[in-house]
């Protein structure tokens, strides 16, 4: 598994605990930003990582801002992505099987490093349900696509 990660000010310190998980869980990842904790616009960082996913260029993205709010809203405007804003273990095991989530999102100044850990290690290792789920996902597409 491929996965872009990206981070604005807000989800700096947070995005330096998750590239530590993702090295321990040998999970190939890319690094798009933010390397520092300036002040940066999150869409940017949103689009980077949601484009280069819906690309087909990485399996899954992870996005941090302060809330997670704001990335995860960006995110969604990229055709194909289905970005879940996550701050708990059940959301993070939910939106992967029954939605088939393609982008998280958190917010560095909601959750602690702890609990992220234990969501993005969840949400990658849990796999879509498929079966009745997938009906729906179709017409999320069919719409995006009108």
């Amino acid at each position: 598994m491929k996965v872009a990660i990206a981070c604005d000010h807000g989800g700096f310190e947070l995005k330096q605990e998750i590239l530590g998980l993702l090295k321990d869980m040998n999970v190939e990842f890319e690094d798009f930003g933010s390397y520092d904790s300036c002040a940066v616009d999150y869409p940017d960082y949103a689009f980077k990582v949601s484009e280069s996913v819906a690309a087909g260029q990485f399996d899954r993205g992870i996005l941090i801002c302060g809330t997670g709010i704001g990335i995860s809203i960006a995110a969604n405007k990229v055709k194909g992505i289905r970005c879940a804003l996550v701050h708990d273990l059940f959301s993070a095991k939910a939106t992967r099987e029954h939605n088939d989530s393609n982008v998280l999102a958190m917010g560095g100044r909601v959750i602690g490093p702890g609990l992220a850990r234990e969501i993005v290690s969840v949400w990658l290792t849990t796999e879509f349900m498929g079966a009745h789920h997938t009906a729906r996902i179709e017409k999320i597409s069919k719409y995006e696509n009108a």
